[in-house]
């Protein structure tokens, strides 16, 4: 009973997997990580999922209403946006969108962690804005996702 047991629990797991995205390649991964400056007058996003709960789950991500790419566990997003006005930074939840409004300063790089959340029945996201030395510490652990790629609407 108890190999039963723990070939049924074996069996979930590797089914469970982890959630994949598409990525770019190491190279640009490692120019993204040098966090330089954004363009003039524009102000740089850099928005990371670290690992935790909910590896198997995708959730999507919108920049001012548009498609930055659909995330995965250990992958980050960079782009940059118009300096010195407010963006609204959204993840997909479990029943509507989470947002976070930041007002951006030109010149300058700001990080945005994703992370999961207990749901009611599939695990929901939100966002949350961190200091630019945590989010430089996590964001060398992980790699640079393709921008652009997020699930059809229902």
């Amino acid at each position: 009973m108890i190999k039963v047991m723990t070939l049924s629990i074996a069996a979930v797991m590797l089914a469970a997997g982890c959630a994949t995205v598409p990525m770019e390649s190491t190279e640009l991964s490692k120019q993204a990580k040098s966090f330089k400056p954004p363009s003039e007058g524009q102000a740089g996003l850099y928005i990371f999922r670290a690992g935790g709960p909910g590896g198997s789950l995708k959730k999507d991500l919108w920049v001012d209403g548009k498609c930055l790419g659909e995330s995965a566990p250990n992958v980050f997003f960079f782009t940059e946006v118009a300096g010195d006005q407010e963006h609204t930074i959204s993840t997909e939840s479990e029943f509507s969108p989470n947002d976070l409004k930041i007002k951006t300063e030109r010149n300058k790089n700001y990080f945005v962690e994703q992370y999961m959340k207990m749901g009611l029945f599939v695990g929901g996201a939100n966002v949350k804005l961190v200091s630019e030395e945590v989010g430089k510490d996590k964001i060398q652990k992980l790699e640079l996702a393709t921008k652009g790629t997020c699930s059809p609407p229902l």
